[in-house]
Formats: structure tokens, C-alpha cells, sequence
């Protein structure tokens, strides 16, 4: 897809935020070309615009936040995962509260949300693409995120949790529309039972539950249903860092590996291939062209649970 996607028409949804625990309701709107992903909190009088870009990110505490002045917009990592996924370039995600919802704690229902809304269409201006040229990584302790040249755009992702059931993990996959969607669309964020009290006290997952995280207690899953991928738990750190990285403004090529990675640590390297204008160009490719209007209709998860208005 080298032409600038948005979606095919507007679409509404609702659900409670992970950390805040508040019921939001969402809009997503379609956009002309070079508008990008724009947050609006429409609770606020006037609205305020957030535009999903690395520069508003004001936080990576168990999530991404971005903000503009002292107005945030929480958890955005899951649907800027989907519309990247998606290859949606412009839209406009109206809410009336301060964090997106989780739904079920994975990218598959905004998925399903937009294949609602008939897909995306092609749109009259070139796709730009950020092109990887030099090499950068960054590193805190053991863990470590890098970002290096390639005809593609790729991701490896590797954890290791002193954990008898999470442990060591490492999950491979090159970046199309089919893949995100086969691969990773539907693995869904985690957490340990023993962390809980501590996160509860820093006013964090007031709204989590068993239908929005997968929950890991000393032995077992605690979901009724398990899991969803043997390796679910690597595969969200890859849906994870598509979401971080999509907050460049651009569709990568180039290759990310990241050990042990999470948003600070996505965050930071973002921030240092852009602190660095010779390790990266932006690039169009105009040879292959849709036509205007062209229409992607995806497939349903035929998922429970999406509460759309």
C-alpha cells in the first residue's frame, strides 16, 4: 500500500480505561491526507488536539500517554498499534475522558471496530516512509532496543521473567497488514497477581480485570479461557512496540530487535534515531499507485464484548 489510507467511514465504541477505570466513549473519524493520527478530548471546553507523535509523549509508566500542556490522553499504544497495522495513515480518535480504552486488552477489537466501518481507503497522496540508514540503540541494564537498516519493516522481541510459565520467549515477524492482523493483532497486555496491590496503590489498573489482561498468578493463568498464543506474552511486547514506533509519524523501513523492551525504553529510541537526522531519511515511493477510493475490507475476529454505541 504506497498511497495514504484513512478509514472508510466513521465508527463509534465504548469501554473503561485500564488504569483510570472510567468509561470513555470513542469516535474514529476519517481524515483528508497529511492529517495524521489526531487524539481530541472532547470532554474538554474548547476540545484539545493531541496529535499521536513522539514529541507529545509524557509518559511510559505501564503504558504510553501522550499530552499537550497539562491535557493527556493515556494507554493510546493498542489502537495506534491497529491503525498502524491497518496501514492507516490519518484519522481522528475523538474521546470524552482521559484514557483509551482496553477492551480486551489487545489491538483485535479496534480491529474489528474498523472493519465495522468498512475497512480503509486509499486516499490522492503518496505514503511516506521513514527509512532506517545508520544503526541506533539504546540500553538500561540488561535490556536494550535497537533500530538497523533493512528492505523491510521487521520486529524481534525477547523477554526473560524469573517465571516458570512466562520465562523466555522471542517472537520474529515482518510487518504486513495480514501478519499483524494472523500474528499479533490479538495478544493481549499481562500482568503478575502479585504486583497488582502495588499498581492499585499507585492509581494504576483500576480498571483491570480478567477480560482486558491476562493475569499470571505464582503457578497458573488465572483466565478461565488461558491463553490465546503459546507465546501471547512476547508477541503483545511486539504489538506493543509497533504502537511505540508508529508515533515517528511514519511507516518504518528498517529492522527493530528489543530485549526485555517497554515503552520507556521504545520511547527513548525513538527519540534518538530522531536526534540523529543521518541515521534515518523520509522517503516516498509513487511507481506502484491505488486508485483513489480503493477499498481494504477486514476480517472479524468474531470477538465478544465490544461495546459499540
Amino acid at each position: 500500500m504506497f498511497q495514504q489510507r484513512t478509514l472508510k467511514s466513521m465508527v463509534t465504541g465504548h469501554g473503561v480505561g485500564l488504569h483510570s477505570g472510567q468509561l470513555t466513549r470513542v469516535r474514529l473519524v476519517p481524515t483528508p491526507p497529511d492529517s495524521g493520527i489526531v487524539f481530541v478530548r472532547t470532554d474538554l471546553v474548547p476540545n484539545v488536539e493531541i496529535p499521536a507523535t513522539s514529541a507529545n509523549v509524557r509518559d511510559t509508566v505501564l503504558a504510553t500517554t501522550l499530552g499537550v500542556g497539562a491535557v493527556t490522553v493515556a494507554t493510546v499504544e493498542h489502537l495506534i498499534a491497529a491503525l498502524a497495522g491497518l496501514g492507516v495513515d490519518n484519522a481522528r480518535v475523538e474521546l470524552d475522558g482521559p484514557e483509551v480504552p482496553i477492551l480486551d486488552g489487545s489491538s483485535a477489537p479496534w480491529v474489528q471496530l474498523i472493519t465495522e466501518a468498512g475497512g480503509t481507503v486509499a486516499q490522492r497522496k503518496a505514503k511516506r516512509f521513514l527509512v532506517v540508514r545508520r544503526a541506533v540503540e539504546v540500553r538500561a541494564d540488561d535490556k536494550w532496543a535497537r533500530l538497523e537498516p533493512a528492505n523491510t519493516f521487521s520486529l524481534r522481541c525477547s523477554i526473560d521473567f524469573d517465571h516458570p510459565i512466562v520465562n523466555s520467549q522471542s517472537f520474529e515477524m515482518t510487518m504486513s497488514d495480514t501478519a499483524f492482523l494472523r500474528e499479533v493483532a490479538r495478544a493481549r497486555t499481562f500482568g503478575f497477581a502479585k504486583d497488582v496491590d502495588a499498581m492499585h496503590a499507585a492509581g494504576l489498573a483500576r480498571g483491570g480485570s480478567l477480560d482486558n489482561a491476562v493475569v499470571i498468578d505464582d503457578f497458573s493463568i488465572r483466565n478461565p479461557d488461558g491463553l490465546r498464543f503459546p507465546d501471547e506474552f512476547v508477541r503483545h511486547k511486539v504489538l506493543d512496540a509497533i504502537g511505540d514506533l508508529a508515533l515517528l509519524g511514519a511507516p518504518i523501513i528498517g529492522r527493530y530487535v528489543g530485549h526485555k523492551t517497554g515503552h520507556a525504553l521504545n520511547t527513548r529510541l525513538v527519540a534518538e534515531l530522531l536526534a540523529n537526522p543521518r541515521s534515518y531519511e523520509v522517503a516516498e515511493f509513487k511507481a506502484t499507485r491505488e486508485a483513489e477510493g480503493a477499498q481494504v475490507i477486514l476480517p472479524s475476529f468474531g470477538l465478544g464484548g465490544l461495546a459499540t454505541a
